[in-house]
């Protein structure tokens, strides 16, 4: 559990502006840096069958960067094999500190490496443009569940579905490098997601790709930055 910091704001803006009617909205940062620490972050797999992990390869560990990168740094490495045209990987952590029951916003930019290159022929679908990329945050924890219909894992949040949104999790583009070569590239993804605490303050950020691409995928995930505000009247 990591407690978000709150940003330092001069005294004077506080204090001394009394005639200013403007009222003050407290913004919280977070700074992640993947090749320091990985403290609280956790790393899972959902749309697969049960017992099916070594089918499918799914790997979720630190690791050092693959070449032409930096291979002195490191990152956190998630990878899964898609036979089930439906793959979800994701990374989580909780972060403490925040206003119960109160609605944010994060304003968020996530950076991380993929070998996938744009506008390319893939099994069931492109390697980049079919394997979309998600972020949001929840009262709740991220976790995968067994559907008993299925006997597949499902997530307990309303995710993303590849190219659709769902209430907990907004796509914002997909995992395509911008070139027509399949070697890594950091590429960086923001924007802007709007969620509400539970009744301690808690939040559960949670960043992953949905793939509608049948074959491995492989993602390196360096650093998140992101403000997180207060939504005024957002109770």
């Amino acid at each position: 559990m990591k407690k978000i910091i709150l940003s330092v704001f001069a005294a004077s803006l506080l204090f001394s502006c009394s005639m200013d009617s403007t009222p003050y909205i407290p913004t919280y940062t977070i700074g992640e840096n993947f090749n320091t620490s990985i403290e609280g972050w956790k790393g899972d797999f959902a749309d697969y069958p049960v017992g099916s992990e070594n089918f499918y390869e799914l790997k979720f560990a630190q690791a050092k960067l693959p070449m032409p990168l930096d291979t002195t740094k490191k990152a956190l490495r998630i990878s899964g094999n898609n036979h089930s045209d439906d793959l979800f990987m994701y990374i989580t952590r909780k972060y403490s500190g925040l206003k119960a029951n109160q609605k944010y916003s994060i304003n968020f930019e996530v950076e991380f490496a993929s070998n996938a290159p744009s506008n390319a022929m893939g099994v069931g679908g492109a390697p980049g443009e079919s394997v979309y990329f998600g972020l949001g945050f929840t009262s709740i924890e991220p976790k995968k569940v067994i559907d008993s219909t299925s006997n597949h894992y499902k997530m307990n949040i309303k995710k993303i579905q590849q190219a659709t949104s769902g209430d907990d999790m907004k796509v914002y583009g997909n995992i395509a490098n911008g070139t027509e070569k399949s070697e890594y590239k950091l590429i960086r993804k923001s924007g802007v997601f709007t969620g509400k605490t539970d009744a301690k303050g808690d939040i559960w950020l949670i960043i992953g790709t949905d793939s509608g691409f049948e074959a491995t995928t492989t993602l390196y995930y360096t650093g998140l930055r992101a403000t997180v505000q207060e939504v005024q009247g957002g109770i």
